[in-house]
C-alpha cells in the first residue's frame, strides 16, 4: 500500500521562493489604487456635479477631458497655454456646447493636488460662465 503526501492548499499570498508576498499592495477600493488620471477625472466630474446642482443649465453642456491640447490653436486663442477649450453648439448637427479640459497643462501649473483642484474649479467656472453668459463670480462664489 502506497501512502501519498497530504495535499496542502495553495494560498495566493504565499512566499515560496523568498520573493515577497504575491498579490496587490493596495486593495482596489483604496484611494491610492487610482492613477493620477483617474483622480483628475473624478475631480472634474465632482466639480461639474457641484456646478450642475447650483445651476441646472450646466447639465446641458457636454464635458470632456484630454491629456494635452492639439497642436493647432484656435484662431481666438492668443495665449500659448491652453488648459480648457469651449466648442460652441452646432444646432444643425445636433451638437451641444462642449467644454474640454486638458489634464497635463493644469497639473503642470499647479504645485499640489489642492492647487490643481482650485485651478480646475476656476477654469470650469470661467468656461461655463462664457457658455451660459453669466459673470463667473455669480456662478462660483470663490471666483476672484
Amino acid at each position: 500500500m502506497r501512502r501519498h503526501a497530504p495535499r496542502v492548499p495553495v494560498h495566493p499570498r504565499r512566499d515560496p521562493h523568498g520573493r515577497g508576498l504575491r498579490g496587490p499592495l493596495l486593495d482596489p477600493g483604496l484611494p491610492g489604487w487610482r492613477s493620477r488620471r483617474e483622480r483628475f477625472d473624478e475631480l472634474v466630474a465632482d466639480l461639474v456635479d457641484e456646478f450642475s446642482q447650483r445651476w441646472p443649465a450646466v447639465s446641458s453642456i457636454e464635458f470632456g477631458i484630454e491629456d494635452v491640447p492639439p497642436s493647432d490653436p484656435a484662431p481666438w486663442e492668443t495665449h500659448s497655454a491652453v488648459m480648457a477649450r469651449i466648442f460652441p453648439a452646432d444646432r444643425r448637427r445636433g451638437l451641444a456646447d462642449r467644454i474640454v479640459v486638458y489634464r497635463l497643462p493644469i497639473l503642470q501649473r499647479s504645485p499640489s493636488e489642492a492647487g490643481a483642484e482650485d485651478l480646475t474649479r476656476r477654469l470650469l467656472a470661467d468656461r461655463i460662465s462664457h457658455v451660459l453668459v453669466i459673470p463667473p463670480d455669480e456662478l462660483d462664489e470663490g471666483f476672484d
